[in-house]
């Protein structure tokens, strides 16, 4: 039997890159996944990957940020698949500026999409978890459930140019501590796992180019590494190159399988070595 047979999981931000592995990831091990991306084409696409290898999904569609989606998102995994044992806080994106530069848009933007979304969403799965876990306890069974919120070494270390992105993710490390000490009497494991340089489309674009942009609620935000920059990080990492998004969803699959059951209120850094 898979590990995660009979588990559901819901994944935001699941449509493209590591939430996509993720996702497919949860689902080759059994667990029926909720998917979502602010678009339906990826969304569903990944929905028809899974359910071609025999599995089990259903598509979420909309941005993470919006005030009623933790609770749609939650509701969508109890209404078709009965019950919610696996929530991964994926969805983010980076919109970098020195200090003297950010404006509060671009501040305001990146705190609601790493900390108030997550937060919403963990806050709609509470009551779930409570009663559930209580008739469990009644019933003599210790069944675990799974948080994984998605950080960054920037938020364990800082990084230059990435004011709002590194208070957020140091905020969903915070997130995470609180959590895993409410949480743990419902047997609910909490844990944060800490990129580092992840190679995905958003890395890969080459910055300065025309089409490195992406469209976040009708702001263009550019993406990109400055392909010499992309050798420099990699020379520094211990294992000598950046993580692939496969590579990346192993780390969190770690983190949703019974093995790690006594594990909780941690931040696992996935970096190659480089702190």
């Amino acid at each position: 039997m898979s590990k995660l047979t009979n588990k559901v999981a819901i994944v935001s931000g699941s449509g493209r890159g590591i939430g996509r592995e993720i996702a497919l990831k949860l689902a080759s091990e059994g667990a029926a996944v909720v998917v979502n991306d602010l678009d339906a084409e990826p969304a569903e696409a990944v929905v028809r990957e899974i359910t071609a290898m025999g599995g089990r999904a259903v598509a979420c569609v909309g941005s993470v940020t919006e005030a009623d989606f933790g609770t749609r998102f939650v509701g969508t995994a109890l209404q078709t698949f009965g019950g919610l044992d696996i929530i991964v806080n994926n969805a983010g994106y980076t919109w970098d500026n020195v200090i003297q530069k950010m404006t509060d848009d671009q501040w305001s933007a990146i705190m609601d999409v790493h900390v108030t979304a997550p937060f919403r969403i963990l806050r709609a799965a509470a009551d779930y978890f409570r009663e559930t876990s209580k008739q469990e306890a009644e019933q003599g069974r210790e069944v675990f459930r799974k948080v994984v919120n998605i950080s960054s070494v920037s938020g364990v270390m800082g990084n230059a140019g990435q004011a709002n992105y590194s208070a957020g993710k140091a905020a969903i490390n915070g997130l995470t501590k609180a959590l895993a000490k409410e949480w743990g009497r419902y047997k609910v494991n909490v844990n944060s796992v800490a990129f580092g340089l992840i190679k995905t489309r958003l890395t890969e674009a080459v910055a300065g180019e025309g089409n490195a942009t992406i469209d976040i609620a009708g702001n263009e935000i550019k993406v990109g590494v400055n392909p010499q920059l992309m050798k420099n990080i990699e020379a520094m990492i211990p294992l000598g190159r950046g993580g692939t998004p496969v590579e990346a969803a192993g780390s969190v699959y770690l983190l949703c399988i019974p093995e790690s059951n006594y594990i909780t209120g941690q931040v696992l850094v996935v970096g190659g070595g480089r702190p």
